[in-house]
């Protein structure tokens, strides 16, 4: 047999080659194995929420069917991913969202898109021209309420533009910023002088505090709190592109100014359209979208006390506020500092320690007596007031042994956000900012659930209708327990210090 020639070159050549491939496959597994560098995402989407025409419309005292739609109500959503853990944002065009609402969207999200409670945020904006997602037919004080109609559909659509937002989730970076605007904000809470204090609906004149008093008025002496000026803004963008949504938060209640019977978004809404008609793009799809939330605003409102108010048009003021304030929000992010490496926290809890407020059996034989003399069709406004009131602190006796309470914090990056689910004094966040481990910090109310009025314990002894029993329907103590807790949740979320 003829034997084969041994070339030592090309067998060297092979082995080199085989030797090399090795390496490479070797390498390639190895770099299989890192984990894929995790990326924040960032999503928004709305949904409309616009009820029915003849629901009623209950930001009076004396709820009336709406009769036209001004401008549509929304739901408006956003989703941010850190590639470990996701937290939504919603803020709802209503006056109130009840905690049962919540619970029913946040159960829908859950299980349609594996994001926990504990990490979905709720709020509304107190806009006093939309209807009834708080009470249903009757106004209660219990925690756990069936279902309306209206307020199943509420839920749904949430649930719905959280899984439009997480559909549009993509790439982002985030910058945070705040700009002070404090000409449309004044404390509607003031001292009178000695003897002028009108009478309040439970036949009082000895309050020290009157609400929204007459403007201009020479019975002024000087507002009970302060105001707080600020706008806090986050920001999402694709990395160096296009917007994605805006989030923002503003301690001023309602303006109103509607015609009529009208469901109406208030300047929340027109402020949104003005910042998406600023910063969004001819077309974009998927849309930017913008977001107001109601900062601290129970005691403040837009309402110059110093001067006689003038007469204006429908809608003419609201349009004039929002337009302003979207100006110097968009100015303001021009500077503001970019950022993708961001990282996601939550923490919810239900105050077991928060108590209804306890009604004197005076107090509630007066409700008796008050309800059984004047008639339900009563048209003076002075008696409606004193029939309401009776009928509210009988209610109030009636409300369910657990308040279930909720309280939230979420960090996004160094940012913080705490949440109540009252009408929170402008105080009370600002002692939040002060107090929180996270210098980038701010409160927004009416989260999770609603349950009236919450005033710091000072304010309870100067009275006044944010103090009144059934307008405030938590113990004295309520705001200091919230803070409290919102601060201890804050605290369980401040990163560990890197090791060396």
């Amino acid at each position: 047999m003829k034997s084969i020639p041994f070339h030592w070159p090309r067998i060297a050549l092979c082995l080199v080659s085989s030797l090399a491939l090795g390496s490479v496959i070797t390498t390639t597994a190895a770099e299989s194995n890192t984990p894929e560098p995790k990326v924040f995402r960032a999503g928004a989407a709305t949904s409309v929420i616009t009820p029915p025409l003849g629901e009623k419309i209950i930001g009076g005292f004396a709820p009336f069917p709406a009769t036209n739609i001004h401008d549509e109500l929304h739901a408006r959503c956003l989703v941010l991913d850190d590639g470990s853990s996701k937290v939504v944002f919603v803020v709802c065009d209503l006056l109130g969202i009840h905690r049962s609402v919540g619970v029913e969207a946040k159960a829908l999200i859950e299980k349609e898109l594996g994001i926990p409670a504990s990490h979905v945020a709720i709020s509304a904006t107190h806009t006093h021209s939309a209807t009834n997602a708080l009470y249903g037919d009757l106004r209660t004080y219990n925690s756990d309420v069936e279902l309306t109609d209206y307020q199943r559909f509420v839920a749904r659509r949430i649930a719905d533009g959280v899984q439009r937002a997480a559909h549009h989730l993509r790439p982002a970076e985030m910058a945070y910023g705040t700009v002070d605007i404090p000409e449309h904000v004044f404390n509607r809470r003031w001292f009178l002088k000695e003897g002028t204090m009108p009478e309040n609906p439970f036949g009082k004149t000895d309050e020290k505090v009157k609400m929204n008093p007459q403007a201009g008025s020479d019975t002024l002496v000087e507002p009970a709190g302060p105001t707080d000026p600020r706008v806090s803004i986050l920001v999402f963008r694709e990395p160096g592109g296009k917007p994605i949504a805006l989030y923002s938060a503003y301690s001023l209640h309602y303006i109103g100014g509607v015609k009529g019977a009208d469901i109406s978004a208030d300047y929340y809404g027109y402020y949104c359209r003005d910042v998406e008609k600023a910063l969004g793009q001819a077309d974009q799809d998927p849309p930017f979208v913008a977001m107001m939330a109601n900062g601290t605003s129970g005691d403040i409102n837009n309402i110059n006390f110093r001067e006689p108010r003038p007469s204006r048009k429908p809608y003419e003021h609201m349009k004039y506020v929002a337009n302003d304030i979207a100006e110097k929000v968009t100015g303001a992010i021009a500077s503001f500092e970019w950022k993708s490496d961001i990282t996601l926290d939550a923490r919810y809890e239900e105050l077991a320690n928060v108590k209804w407020r306890e009604v004197p059996k005076e107090l509630l034989n007066w409700g008796k007596k008050t309800l059984s003399e004047i008639p339900a069709d009563v048209k003076d406004m002075k008696l409606i007031m004193r029939r309401v009131y009776s009928q509210r602190v009988q209610t109030l006796t009636e409300a369910s042994p657990e308040t279930k309470f909720p309280v939230h914090a979420v960090r996004i990056g160094d940012v913080c956000i705490g949440m109540t689910p009252c009408e929170t004094f402008a105080e009370m966040g600002m002692e939040f900012r002060e107090k929180s481990p996270f210098k980038k910090s701010f409160m927004v109310e009416l989260t999770d659930g609603y349950y009236g009025y919450m005033p710091p314990p000072r304010h309870f002894e100067l009275g006044g209708y944010e103090t009144w029993p059934a307008t405030n329907c938590l113990e004295p103590q309520a705001a200091v327990k919230t803070l409290d807790a919102i601060l201890s949740l804050s605290r369980e979320m401040v990163p560990p210090r890197p090791t060396k």
